[in-house]
């Protein structure tokens, strides 16, 4: 019974307390602060006014940098007991916030120019209740950099719960959106860039002379995107990667530069990069974005931002222009694809002169650019488009692929055919020099030793053995022909072997003892079939001489490899001869037959030794 007691007592205890919680929530207020006492301070003068805001710096100091203090006087009816918070669309650039005398919070330098800008996304400052009471005073101090958007919005205090969704609204909006956008313009940038380099034909004039030729079309894509990241990411990097005032040049470059891009990306794809008109649209684009950086700087780095105005007012003239013309050409016979990309040209421009109304000529401050997220429009459509021209680039490229292979497959047949015949009039041609040969050797070897054995007989002068001995002349002749058939090319030592096989038996019935000192050498490859013949008949040659003429009782054959080439010798002791007086007509054949194998031939003849010597390089 006890327990129950305590138990409902714990219940009523933890209602009653739930109810006085909902009480107090029920008194928390939420309001809207905008009027303030401003007092702005421009070259050490202070000025002092009662303004609701927004307050746009720019608007009010055009051209000028100084400080802007704020006071915010606003009342509760109560004094709250849960957290409150207070959520700023946009101030800065830099800034203190103070209330009740206490600094709630401070970002950036509050004594230099150029630094850091806090005002690229919205704030919410948590305030714990103690801080307020029934009477409040806001107190903000903003630090405003020429050109560079510096002010206060109207803000919103109330509850935690009431203030941060709408600070998350706004932040997810302008920051973690932009984020996004940042990303997709830089993928499909480097993505247009990277086809762009890769993506090359070359037209050949000549074998040596040839053209590289790239698809502009990727390049005015890649270009236009990743000037759009560089403009976008403005929005969300608090410390630019140059000091003020040259970041904001670089970012108006990069919006000219954006804008000009993607008119000549239309240019390219519609084909008009030929027509006159064309070259004189590019030469007045590049003029344009020359223009509108100069003005930039003259607007931001001298303080005339009226330059600045009128630059993107001509720069959104002659995107009207084109537009204009372009959505013609598109409507009258144009492809859907160019009526796409008219579509999302027409909804960029129209978006892009809101943003140009609200944020150069009105009073607004603290909205959001809707071009920033309309351009994710152009820039999928760009994506799509360059998708496109290089599936069609590859498709075409995979039928000159498949042309090709069928057009190097039909030459591969013809050069076969071509090839067969050759070679079998070769194999023809071959045949027919080896039967030359063949009449040539038997005419001037047995041909000639047949006639001088019938003109011996027919003259009744020579002996038995003169006939004979020119006969045997014959055979040996004949027999070396045949060798010379079989012969293996560039084997020197196999050819001394089969010479001395066939010519030893007539060296002993002369009385000539044969020494043999050859080494044995590996075949040489220069060495083909004919020059083996010449060689063979050189060898032949000064035998012949020691048989005939020499009166030797040895003859010595020496093959030896030296570090000139390959060297042959013959060598007898027969009576020798003088070089000088020796018949012309035989040293020459040997000298001739000797160069024609590319070596050199030399004699040197005594009493008693005589040395014919062959060198081989």
């Amino acid at each position: 019974m006890r327990f129950t007691v305590i138990h409902c007592f714990k219940r009523l205890l933890f209602l009653g307390v739930m109810l006085a919680f909902s009480a107090v929530c029920s008194k928390a207020e939420t309001l809207e602060l905008h009027n303030a006492l401003i007092y702005a301070t421009v070259d050490g003068k202070t000025t002092e006014q009662s303004s609701s805001l927004p307050y746009h710096w720019d608007r009010h100091h055009p051209g000028l940098a100084g400080v802007a203090t704020f006071h915010l006087s606003f009342a509760l009816s109560s004094v709250p007991a849960i957290p409150y918070g207070l959520y700023i669309p946009r101030l800065g650039n830099a800034y203190e916030v103070w209330l009740n005398g206490a600094l709630i919070q401070r970002n950036g330098d509050m004594n230099r120019a150029g630094g850091a800008d806090f005002a690229k996304s919205p704030r919410h400052i948590v305030i714990t209740p103690m801080l307020l009471g029934l009477q409040n005073v806001l107190h903000i101090v903003v630090r405003a950099d020429v050109g560079r958007r510096a002010g206060l919005a109207p803000m919103v205090l109330g509850p935690y719960e009431e203030t941060y969704p709408l600070y998350l609204s706004d932040y997810r909006t302008r920051s973690t959106g932009t984020f996004g956008v940042v990303l997709l313009s830089c993928l499909i940038g480097l993505i247009a860039m990277a086809l762009w380099m890769t993506q090359v034909e070359r037209i050949f004039y000549t074998t040596h002379l040839q053209h590289t030729v790239r698809d502009r079309l990727y390049l005015f894509a890649g270009i236009a995107e990743l000037c759009w990241t560089i403009r976008v990411c403005d929005a969300i990097l608090e410390t630019p990667p140059l000091v003020w005032p040259w970041w904001g040049v670089v970012t108006v470059l990069s919006l000219a530069a954006w804008v000009a891009s993607m008119m000549l990306f239309c240019v390219e794809l519609a084909n008009w990069s030929h027509l006159p008109a064309a070259a004189w649209l590019r030469r007045w684009l590049w003029l344009e974005v020359t223009g509108t950086a100069a003005a930039a700087s003259i607007a931001l780095v001298f303080g005339y931002p009226l330059v600045l105005t009128v630059a993107y007012a001509t720069l959104g003239v002659t995107t009207l222009v084109f537009l204009a013309f372009y959505i013609w050409k598109a409507v009258h016979g144009g492809l859907f694809l160019h009526k796409i990309v008219a579509g999302t040209l027409l909804l960029n421009t129209m978006v892009g002169l809101r943003d140009w109304y609200m944020f150069r000529v009105s009073e607004a401050f603290g909205g959001n650019t809707w071009m920033r997220y309309s351009s994710i429009l152009f820039a999928l459509t760009l994506g799509y488009v360059v998708i496109l021209r290089f599936r069609d680039a590859s498709g075409h490229a995979r039928d000159l692929l498949v042309t090709l292979e069928n057009r190097v497959a039909e030459k591969e047949s013809e050069l076969k055919a071509t090839y067969d015949h050759v070679e079998k009039m070769a194999r023809e041609q071959e045949r027919g020099f080896e039967r030359s040969r063949i009449l040539r050797d038997m005419h001037d070897g047995v041909g000639s030793h047949i006639s001088v054995a019938m003109r011996q007989l027919q003259s009744g002068k020579a002996t038995d053995g003169q006939v004979l001995q020119t006969l045997r002349e014959s055979l040996d002749h004949l027999k070396l022909s045949i060798d010379a058939m079989n012969m293996p090319p560039g084997d020197i030592t196999a050819l001394l072997a089969n010479m001395r096989y066939r010519l030893e038996p007539r060296l002993k019935a002369a009385e000539i003892q044969l020494q043999w000192s050859v080494d044995l050498i590996e075949p040489t490859q220069r060495l083909d079939n004919n020059a083996m013949r010449q060689l063979q008949f050189m060898v032949y040659e000064a035998l012949s001489n020691v048989l005939q003429h020499a009166k030797a009782n040895s003859v010595r054959i020496e093959l030896s490899q030296v570090p000139q080439g390959i060297r042959l010798r013959i060598v007898d002791d027969g009576c020798g001869f003088d070089v000088s007086t020796a018949p012309h007509k035989g040293l020459s054949a040997l000298r001739e037959r000797a160069t024609a194998v590319g070596g050199t031939v030399s004699i040197h003849s005594a009493p008693g030794n005589t040395v014919l010597e062959i060198l081989l390089a």
